[in-house]
Protein backbone atom coordinates (compact mmCIF):
# COMPACT_ATOMS: atom_id res chain seq x y z
CA UNK A 1 0.00 0.00 0.00
CA UNK A 2 1.89 3.00 -0.88
CA UNK A 3 2.42 6.35 1.01
CA UNK A 4 4.22 9.05 -0.74
CA UNK A 5 4.54 12.69 1.29
CA UNK A 6 5.02 15.81 -0.20
CA UNK A 7 5.88 19.07 0.69
CA UNK A 8 3.46 21.89 0.00
CA UNK A 9 4.23 25.53 -1.06
CA UNK A 10 2.59 28.16 -2.48
CA UNK A 11 3.24 28.51 -6.16
CA UNK A 12 5.24 25.48 -6.53
CA UNK A 13 2.57 23.10 -8.51
CA UNK A 14 2.97 20.28 -5.96
CA UNK A 15 -0.81 20.39 -5.90
CA UNK A 16 -1.35 19.57 -9.71
CA UNK A 17 1.77 16.68 -9.03
CA UNK A 18 -0.64 15.19 -6.16
CA UNK A 19 -3.42 14.98 -8.66
CA UNK A 20 -1.98 13.42 -11.30
CA UNK A 21 -0.08 10.95 -9.31
CA UNK A 22 -2.99 10.00 -7.31
CA UNK A 23 -5.41 9.70 -10.55
CA UNK A 24 -2.59 7.85 -12.44
CA UNK A 25 -1.90 5.39 -9.54
CA UNK A 26 -5.71 5.09 -7.85
CA UNK A 27 -4.33 6.79 -4.47
CA UNK A 28 -6.37 9.38 -2.09
CA UNK A 29 -4.67 12.32 -1.95
CA UNK A 30 -5.87 13.99 1.86
CA UNK A 31 -4.99 17.46 2.89
CA UNK A 32 -7.78 19.56 3.41
CA UNK A 33 -9.63 17.19 5.70
CA UNK A 34 -7.16 17.23 8.03
CA UNK A 35 -8.10 20.95 8.98
CA UNK A 36 -11.78 19.55 8.99
CA UNK A 37 -10.49 17.54 11.91
CA UNK A 38 -8.45 19.54 13.91
CA UNK A 39 -11.13 22.25 13.91
CA UNK A 40 -13.44 19.68 15.77
CA UNK A 41 -10.88 18.01 17.78
CA UNK A 42 -9.91 21.81 18.92
CA UNK A 43 -12.82 23.08 18.78
CA UNK A 44 -11.86 26.28 17.14
CA UNK A 45 -12.78 27.40 13.52
CA UNK A 46 -11.36 26.20 10.51
CA UNK A 47 -10.12 29.72 9.57
CA UNK A 48 -7.83 30.51 12.11
CA UNK A 49 -6.29 26.96 11.88
CA UNK A 50 -5.40 28.09 8.52
CA UNK A 51 -4.47 31.49 9.64
CA UNK A 52 -1.51 29.75 11.96
CA UNK A 53 -0.19 27.53 9.09
CA UNK A 54 0.07 30.69 6.60
CA UNK A 55 1.59 32.90 9.25
CA UNK A 56 -1.47 34.86 9.25
CA UNK A 57 -2.92 34.21 12.31
CA UNK A 58 -2.90 37.83 14.74
CA UNK A 59 -1.35 37.73 18.51
CA UNK A 60 -5.03 36.69 19.94
CA UNK A 61 -4.59 33.74 18.13
CA UNK A 62 -1.37 33.14 18.36
CA UNK A 63 -1.77 33.58 22.35
CA UNK A 64 -4.45 31.22 22.87
CA UNK A 65 -4.14 28.44 20.55
CA UNK A 66 -2.71 25.42 22.23
CA UNK A 67 0.34 24.81 19.70
CA UNK A 68 1.23 21.77 21.52
CA UNK A 69 -2.38 19.56 20.99
CA UNK A 70 -2.16 21.25 17.40
CA UNK A 71 0.98 19.97 16.89
CA UNK A 72 -0.48 16.11 18.30
CA UNK A 73 -3.63 15.61 16.64
CA UNK A 74 -2.20 16.79 13.29
CA UNK A 75 0.33 13.57 13.81
CA UNK A 76 -2.44 11.37 15.32
CA UNK A 77 -4.52 12.44 11.68
CA UNK A 78 -1.53 11.67 9.28
CA UNK A 79 -0.29 8.52 10.95
CA UNK A 80 -3.79 7.21 10.98
CA UNK A 81 -3.95 8.00 7.15
CA UNK A 82 -0.50 7.04 6.42
CA UNK A 83 -1.39 3.57 7.96
CA UNK A 84 -4.37 2.96 5.69
CA UNK A 85 -1.96 3.27 2.72
CA UNK A 86 -2.70 4.09 -1.15
CA UNK A 87 -2.63 7.62 0.00
CA UNK A 88 -0.18 11.13 -0.84
CA UNK A 89 -0.09 12.93 2.01
CA UNK A 90 0.49 16.90 1.29
CA UNK A 91 1.57 19.03 3.82
CA UNK A 92 1.37 19.24 7.57
CA UNK A 93 4.72 17.85 8.29
CA UNK A 94 3.91 14.62 6.64
CA UNK A 95 7.45 14.32 5.31
CA UNK A 96 9.50 14.61 8.36
CA UNK A 97 6.59 12.43 10.75
CA UNK A 98 6.80 9.49 7.87
CA UNK A 99 10.44 9.63 7.11
CA UNK A 100 11.47 7.21 9.42
CA UNK A 101 9.13 4.41 7.73
CA UNK A 102 10.98 2.97 4.83
CA UNK A 103 8.84 2.38 2.58
CA UNK A 104 7.21 5.79 2.53
CA UNK A 105 8.61 8.10 -0.37
CA UNK A 106 8.97 11.51 0.63
CA UNK A 107 9.22 14.71 -1.78
CA UNK A 108 9.61 17.91 -2.18
CA UNK A 109 8.36 19.89 -5.38
CA UNK A 110 9.52 23.37 -5.44
CA UNK A 111 10.00 25.86 -7.65
CA UNK A 112 11.87 29.43 -8.13
CA UNK A 113 10.48 32.13 -6.11
CA UNK A 114 10.22 34.04 -9.27
CA UNK A 115 7.99 31.88 -10.65
CA UNK A 116 5.65 31.01 -7.75
CA UNK A 117 4.87 34.56 -7.52
CA UNK A 118 4.07 34.80 -11.09
CA UNK A 119 1.44 31.95 -10.19
CA UNK A 120 0.17 33.95 -7.11
CA UNK A 121 -0.64 36.57 -9.12
CA UNK A 122 -2.11 35.05 -11.79
CA UNK A 123 -4.62 32.88 -8.92
CA UNK A 124 -4.99 35.91 -7.57
CA UNK A 125 -5.53 37.75 -11.01
CA UNK A 126 -3.78 40.75 -9.78
CA UNK A 127 -0.41 42.81 -10.89
CA UNK A 128 1.18 43.45 -7.39
CA UNK A 129 3.97 41.35 -7.70
CA UNK A 130 5.37 42.89 -4.55
CA UNK A 131 2.66 42.27 -2.26
CA UNK A 132 2.28 38.29 -4.27
CA UNK A 133 5.75 37.91 -2.96
CA UNK A 134 5.10 39.11 0.57
CA UNK A 135 2.51 36.11 0.84
CA UNK A 136 4.60 33.59 -0.05
CA UNK A 137 7.76 34.58 1.85
CA UNK A 138 5.22 34.59 4.74
CA UNK A 139 3.86 31.39 3.50
CA UNK A 140 7.22 29.89 3.28
CA UNK A 141 8.50 30.99 6.66
CA UNK A 142 5.22 30.01 8.84
CA UNK A 143 6.22 26.55 7.36
CA UNK A 144 9.76 26.98 8.21
CA UNK A 145 9.04 27.84 11.69
CA UNK A 146 6.87 25.07 12.41
CA UNK A 147 9.21 21.90 10.95
CA UNK A 148 11.87 23.82 13.10
CA UNK A 149 9.80 23.65 16.10
CA UNK A 150 7.96 20.17 15.76
CA UNK A 151 11.09 18.26 14.03
CA UNK A 152 14.11 20.61 15.00
CA UNK A 153 14.95 20.58 10.94
CA UNK A 154 15.83 23.02 8.46
CA UNK A 155 12.85 22.94 6.33
CA UNK A 156 13.95 22.38 2.46
CA UNK A 157 16.74 20.46 3.86
CA UNK A 158 17.20 18.48 0.47
CA UNK A 159 18.98 15.40 2.58
CA UNK A 160 15.01 15.50 4.58
CA UNK A 161 13.78 13.83 1.20
CA UNK A 162 14.37 10.93 -1.54
CA UNK A 163 13.56 13.24 -4.40
CA UNK A 164 13.42 16.85 -4.94
CA UNK A 165 12.02 18.04 -8.38
CA UNK A 166 11.91 21.63 -9.74
CA UNK A 167 8.66 22.23 -11.62
CA UNK A 168 10.53 25.02 -13.12
CA UNK A 169 12.68 22.88 -15.49
CA UNK A 170 10.42 19.62 -15.23
CA UNK A 171 6.91 19.46 -16.22
CA UNK A 172 4.27 18.11 -13.95
CA UNK A 173 3.53 14.96 -16.09
CA UNK A 174 7.45 14.04 -15.43
CA UNK A 175 7.06 14.41 -11.98
CA UNK A 176 4.76 12.10 -11.69
CA UNK A 177 6.54 9.47 -14.00
CA UNK A 178 9.53 10.29 -11.46
CA UNK A 179 7.65 9.52 -8.22
CA UNK A 180 6.43 6.80 -9.68
CA UNK A 181 9.61 4.55 -10.96
CA UNK A 182 10.72 5.68 -7.47
CA UNK A 183 7.47 3.92 -6.02
CA UNK A 184 8.88 0.89 -7.48
CA UNK A 185 12.10 0.55 -6.64
CA UNK A 186 12.53 -2.09 -3.86
CA UNK A 187 13.97 0.46 -1.59
CA UNK A 188 10.27 1.52 -1.39
CA UNK A 189 8.43 -1.23 -1.08
CA UNK A 190 6.38 -2.50 2.48
CA UNK A 191 7.85 -5.42 4.38
CA UNK A 192 6.53 -6.80 7.76
CA UNK A 193 9.00 -3.92 9.57
CA UNK A 194 7.96 -1.24 7.88
CA UNK A 195 4.75 -1.95 8.20
CA UNK A 196 5.49 -2.86 11.85
CA UNK A 197 7.11 0.61 12.43
CA UNK A 198 3.96 2.38 11.07
CA UNK A 199 1.77 0.79 12.99
CA UNK A 200 3.25 1.41 16.51
CA UNK A 201 3.75 5.37 15.51
CA UNK A 202 0.38 5.31 14.62
CA UNK A 203 -0.58 3.79 18.39
CA UNK A 204 1.54 6.19 19.88
CA UNK A 205 0.37 8.64 18.41
CA UNK A 206 -2.99 7.92 19.08
CA UNK A 207 -2.28 6.98 22.41
CA UNK A 208 -0.86 10.95 22.73
CA UNK A 209 -4.04 12.12 21.15
CA UNK A 210 -6.13 10.49 24.00
CA UNK A 211 -3.64 11.84 27.01
CA UNK A 212 -4.39 14.76 25.57
CA UNK A 213 -7.89 14.78 25.40
CA UNK A 214 -8.30 13.84 28.95
CA UNK A 215 -8.30 16.71 31.10
CA UNK A 216 -6.61 14.67 34.19
CA UNK A 217 -3.26 14.02 32.02
CA UNK A 218 -3.97 17.21 29.20
CA UNK A 219 -0.43 18.55 30.51
CA UNK A 220 1.68 15.55 31.22
CA UNK A 221 5.42 15.11 29.44
CA UNK A 222 5.85 11.31 29.06
CA UNK A 223 7.64 8.76 26.74
CA UNK A 224 5.28 6.13 24.99
CA UNK A 225 6.71 3.08 23.57
CA UNK A 226 4.55 0.55 21.34
CA UNK A 227 5.28 -3.01 19.73
CA UNK A 228 2.70 -5.02 18.29
CA UNK A 229 -0.02 -3.44 20.86
CA UNK A 230 2.36 -4.02 23.99
CA UNK A 231 3.01 -0.50 25.41
CA UNK A 232 5.65 1.19 27.89
CA UNK A 233 4.91 4.50 29.21
CA UNK A 234 8.30 6.13 31.11
CA UNK A 235 8.37 9.65 32.70
CA UNK A 236 8.43 11.19 35.95
CA UNK A 237 4.84 12.76 37.05
CA UNK A 238 4.20 14.71 39.76
CA UNK A 239 1.57 12.38 41.72
CA UNK A 240 0.25 8.91 41.96
CA UNK A 241 -3.34 10.01 40.49
CA UNK A 242 -1.27 11.09 37.26
CA UNK A 243 0.41 7.82 37.00
CA UNK A 244 -2.91 5.96 37.61
CA UNK A 245 -4.74 8.31 34.76
CA UNK A 246 -2.30 7.93 32.45
CA UNK A 247 -1.86 4.35 32.54
CA UNK A 248 -6.20 3.83 32.58
CA UNK A 249 -6.47 5.98 29.33
CA UNK A 250 -3.68 4.20 27.63
CA UNK A 251 -5.39 0.67 27.98
CA UNK A 252 -8.55 2.11 26.66
CA UNK A 253 -7.11 3.03 23.49
CA UNK A 254 -8.15 0.83 20.68
CA UNK A 255 -5.22 -1.45 19.80
CA UNK A 256 -3.69 -1.56 23.07
CA UNK A 257 -3.27 -4.97 24.14
CA UNK A 258 -1.12 -4.33 27.25
CA UNK A 259 0.45 -1.32 29.49
CA UNK A 260 4.04 -1.50 30.98
CA UNK A 261 3.65 1.72 33.27
CA UNK A 262 6.93 2.46 33.85
CA UNK A 263 6.08 5.62 35.39
CA UNK A 264 7.76 7.42 38.35
CA UNK A 265 6.83 10.31 40.78
CA UNK A 266 8.66 13.07 41.52
CA UNK A 267 10.36 12.57 45.31
CA UNK A 268 9.22 15.99 46.33
CA UNK A 269 5.98 16.82 44.32
CA UNK A 270 4.74 19.51 46.31
CA UNK A 271 7.74 21.78 45.45
CA UNK A 272 7.26 21.27 41.84
CA UNK A 273 3.28 21.18 41.77
CA UNK A 274 4.20 24.85 43.05
CA UNK A 275 6.11 25.66 40.26
CA UNK A 276 3.95 24.33 37.74
CA UNK A 277 0.94 26.25 38.67
CA UNK A 278 2.79 29.30 39.30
Amino acid sequence: MPVIAMTQEMGSLAKDVALQLAQSENLAVMRHEVIDHLALKMEMPKSVIRRLREGKAGLVDRLTVDGESMAVYTAQEMLDLANRGNVVLRGWGATCLLRPVSHVVCIRVTRPLKNRVEWLMDHLETDDAEFAEAEIRRSDAAHASRMHHQFDVTWGDPVLYDLVLNTDRISVESCVEQIKSLMRRPEFQETAESRAMLANMTLEARIRAALKDNAGTRDIRITIESNGGQVVLRGILLSAAERSEAENVTAAVPGVLGVDNQLRLMANSKRFVSAKHG
